[in-house]
């Protein structure tokens, strides 16, 4: 029982380490480039939460550490890449 308690909890862990990006390109950022994106992200680990029409972009969870990384081989077309949360207007 204990083992099987154990093993669900390390089987959770890369779900706890995870977060919610949202990753943009500005508009004449060829699509092919976002899809390599996506596909960096999806061979990180993470998966495409949502992709975006009116923007070029999508949203992941995906692992922190791959977070600088997609900043990094995608910085010819300038993406930005943020944490996504709720954002209010008072």
């Amino acid at each position: 029982m204990k083992l099987s308690a154990t093993v669900t909890v390390l089987g959770l862990l890369p779900l706890a380490l995870a977060e919610s990006i949202l990753v943009t390109f500005p508009s004449g950022t060829p699509d092919s480039v976002v899809d390599q994106a996506k596909q960096s992200v999806k061979d990180a680990g993470g998966k495409i939460t949502h992709n975006y029409t009116l923007l070029k972009g999508f949203a992941a969870d995906t692992k922190a550490d791959s977070v600088q990384q997609l900043s990094t081989q995608f910085a010819a077309y300038n993406p930005t890449v943020e944490k996504d949360m709720t954002v209010t207007i008072q």
